[in-house]
């Protein structure tokens, strides 16, 4: 049977932000007003970091929502980062085609889930009602070293016209290296699959 909570929790509200804050970027970044793109991305990090601190030091501030919509908000941001960037010809269309793939299989891995989770009757009410939890989702560890990647060449990325390194060859190392823990966190989730969700029961 799903558990009931409150899914109005400071965390799950920072990663709503995060989520709403990924469009803007994606604006400022095809406009290529990177000044204010870096200030901008600053915050989403920001709330980034406050979501997990408080849902680690606050135990009423934890949820199984919470564990699959900070990895959500991280992979929305990251997702529409890569795709302006590479628009704004500062990430290579390989790599962005790689990480978006990813991505796409994973969003896809937490919605089935959930389905399978979820008890019978199944329904769109239910399956969309936030207030019951019927699963937590745990990375894997190396696909938190990979996300940390990501943003570090985001955050190099969108410095890059500003500061005027562009094509510097630490940002193309930056790439494979980003390229390697994306193709590695992959196969984490595939080999490591069933362990990294835990149903919850009554």
């Amino acid at each position: 049977m799903p558990q009931y909570e409150n899914p109005w929790t400071i965390p799950n509200m920072l990663s709503m932000t995060r989520i709403g804050l990924a469009p803007v970027l994606g604006y400022l970044i095809i406009e290529e007003d990177f000044n204010i793109a870096l200030g901008v991305f600053a915050l989403a990090g920001l709330t980034d970091l406050l979501d997990g601190f408080i849902a680690r030091n606050w135990a009423s501030q934890k949820s199984a929502l919470g564990s699959a919509l900070d990895p959500l908000a991280d992979k929305i941001l990251i997702s529409i980062l890569y795709v302006s960037l590479t628009y704004a010809d500062l990430i290579p269309v390989p790599l962005t085609y790689m990480i978006i793939s990813r991505d796409v299989m994973l969003i896809a891995a937490v919605f089935y889930v959930r389905y399978r989770t979820l008890p019978t009757p199944r329904t769109l009410a239910k399956y969309f009602n936030p207030c019951y939890a019927t699963a937590r989702l745990k990375p894997t560890f190396i696909s938190k070293v990979n996300t940390a990647v990501q943003l570090i060449l985001v955050a190099a990325s969108l410095a890059a016209p500003v500061f005027n390194y562009a094509d510097s060859i630490y940002l193309q190392i930056l790439w494979c290296c980003t390229a390697f823990t994306t193709a590695a966190s992959a196969y984490s989730y595939y080999h490591y699959g069933r362990k990294t969700v835990q149903v919850i029961k009554d």
